[in-house]
């Protein structure tokens, strides 16, 4: 690989520059970085990772074909069922790049939360989870994208080839004020963090959480790893100060609280009263119940002015010590406090470890080897937590063993939450072990001292279908639904809204009717004739046809914008 960091080479000159407006001359300060010459705005250009293969996938997204995706079967409490369900939650097997693509017409800046754990890149690929890149279908991916390079590619190479369209399309699919978590360890974080600059923005990023995987040193190793991260960036930094949540109190937070005054509000804890800095309004004298004065220490003041004092004293949220002659302090009760601010580590007491996740596999599968190095459902329920409301969608495109859709399952059961789960995952074990393992959690698992009720819910299985378009042409194998939801996806984000009495009609969205007149056996042409046929009163019209025969004046006329088949369907 190239570690090279591609630094801009930079040539700092003033440059003339008009204003369009007033033709006003002012001077800026002008980047050149590889001969593109780029207009400063305060921020210099940022240093970008250089790999063997970049050029080839760094706008690879664009080119993948979209496809559909086909329902399997749709599962309940009740079991397996071919009828759809009309189930939000969904997991897809197939190649996440493709079945990325696939979410982009209904989801694309829907998902409020992603989480990925994708390959660590260790070198390791005896295990079920295939965590080196060497992958068959992933060799394969790279032979066809970076091509005849891709023989000299070096492990970094090729993991950082395969993440980057992933994250590209992921940028896509993440709401505004959405965050997307991903898990990492030594051998690819600085790789990531420096691919994800580039793609979502070094200012997005939030925070880098360090989870502690383990209870105990690994005693086979001169240096035991204890530790893994989970990497955070925000779609728009700006959007989140509402999204991120506190975290629930523990078990050893709660023990801080104590009661020794008998308070009827129950036990509470005690904190400083005096403030930094100097305020002559809070800088008064305090008297104790037992007679002990007080003023504040050098260079501080108390929190609040005197009035707001003797209100909290008369409401007995002041502490004076068990002899009325201590240090004032200001109590906080345990029943007011809605949880803590978020820390960036995380215990393994507290989001659970790998020992934990895989007790968790043995007892929904009876077997602790169907699946090495899970995630524990603590630390994704951690995450849905901190970055999701009730009603979120979450994405996981690396899904593994399911653990996402099982902490998903768990929330909405605690809280009564109506959180969605989207899972992805490519391998061949997508139904036998990541579906198989929703199903388990729905309807239940284990048995004796460690059989866990079902949490309920549904979800309906997919696999990836036909491409939309074959080459210049639409494919005739994809049914004519699935290219009227794509179509009208495309121009409004919005599903097709039926309308019996105008069966070409896709819907009508800010005042704009969207209709697709197409027939697989014959060739469809807007005339005149076919706008007699338009019921609709709209604003304006967008109508897909193979041809048009109404002139440029008629077109604007009736405020109509014409789009060929197949020539001006969106490529997402």
């Amino acid at each position: 690989m190239n570690w090279k960091i591609n630094r801009p080479i930079v040539h700092l000159r003033s440059m003339r520059r008009y204003s369009s407006q007033k033709n006003i001359a002012f001077r800026v300060l002008v980047w050149y970085n590889k001969g593109k010459e780029i207009i400063d705005k305060g921020e210099r250009p940022m240093p970008t990772l250089d790999w063997i293969g970049k050029d080839k996938v760094i706008n690879h997204h664009l080119e993948v074909p979209y496809r559909v995706l086909e329902r399997q079967y749709s599962f309940d409490e009740a079991g397996q069922k071919s009828e759809d369900n009309g189930s939000e939650n969904m997991v897809i097997h197939g190649d996440n790049l493709s079945a990325l693509k696939s979410l982009l017409p209904q989801y694309e800046g829907k998902i409020k939360c992603i989480y990925i754990d994708p390959p660590y890149n260790t070198g390791n690929e005896g295990w079920v989870y295939n965590d080196n890149v060497n992958d068959p279908q992933i060799k394969k991916w790279l032979g066809k994208v970076v091509g005849s390079e891709s023989e000299d590619l070096s492990r970094h190479d090729k993991w950082l080839c395969m993440m980057y369209p992933r994250l590209k399309l992921l940028h896509r699919l993440l709401a505004d004020d959405g965050v997307i978590f991903i898990s990492i360890d030594d051998r690819e974080q600085v790789n990531l963090r420096l691919i994800c600059n580039e793609i979502f923005g070094e200012r997005n990023f939030l925070a880098q959480f360090v989870w502690q995987k383990r209870t105990s040193p690994d005693m086979r190793k001169l240096v035991s790893t204890a530790h893994e991260y989970v990497c955070v960036y925000s779609k728009i930094a700006d959007r989140i100060a509402d999204s991120i949540h506190r975290v629930s109190l523990t078990e050893e937070d709660a023990k801080n609280y104590k009661n020794p005054d008998n308070d009827p509000r129950g036990p509470w804890a005690s904190s400083d009263f005096t403030a930094q800095g100097f305020r002559p309004n809070q800088m008064y004298e305090i008297v104790t119940p037992g007679g002990k004065k007080y003023t504040p220490p050098e260079g501080r003041c108390w929190k609040n002015i005197e009035s707001e004092f003797h209100k909290q004293v008369q409401d007995g949220r002041m502490w004076f010590g068990t002899d009325g002659k201590g240090i004032p302090r200001r109590k906080t009760y345990l029943s007011e406090r809605e949880g803590k601010n978020v820390w960036t580590w995380w215990d393994n007491k507290t989001v659970g470890h790998t020992q934990e996740a895989t007790k968790e596999i043995a007892n929904i599968f009876g077997s602790p080897t169907i699946f090495d190095y899970p995630k524990p459902v603590r630390l994704i329920q951690r995450i849905i937590q901190i970055a999701t409301h009730k009603d979120s969608i979450i994405l996981d495109s690396f899904a593994g063993s399911g653990t996402t859709a099982h902490a998903v399952l768990n929330m909405n059961q605690k809280d009564g939450g109506n959180r969605k789960f989207i899972l992805i995952e490519m391998c061949d074990y997508a139904e036998s072990i990541t579906a198989e393992r929703v199903k388990r959690v729905i309807q239940g698992y284990g048995s004796g001292k460690k059989a866990m009720k079902g949490t309920g819910g549904n979800f309906s299985y997919y696999e990836l279908g036909e491409k939309l378009l074959d080459g210049e042409y639409l494919n005739e194998a994809v049914p004519i639904s699935e290219i009227r939801q794509y179509v009208y996806f495309t121009e409004t984000k919005e599903r097709v809204k039926e309308n019996s009495e105008e069966p070409y009609q896709l819907g009508v969205y800010l005042d704009t009717a969207y209709y697709f007149y197409y027939e697989r056996d014959a060739i469809t042409t807007l005339d005149r004739s076919f706008l007699h046929e338009i019921k609709t009163k709209a604003s304006a019209y967008v109508i897909y046809a193979d041809r048009c025969l109404l002139s440029d004046a008629e077109l604007e006329k009736y405020h109509i914008t014409f789009k060929k088949i197949p020539r001006d369907i969106t490529r997402l």
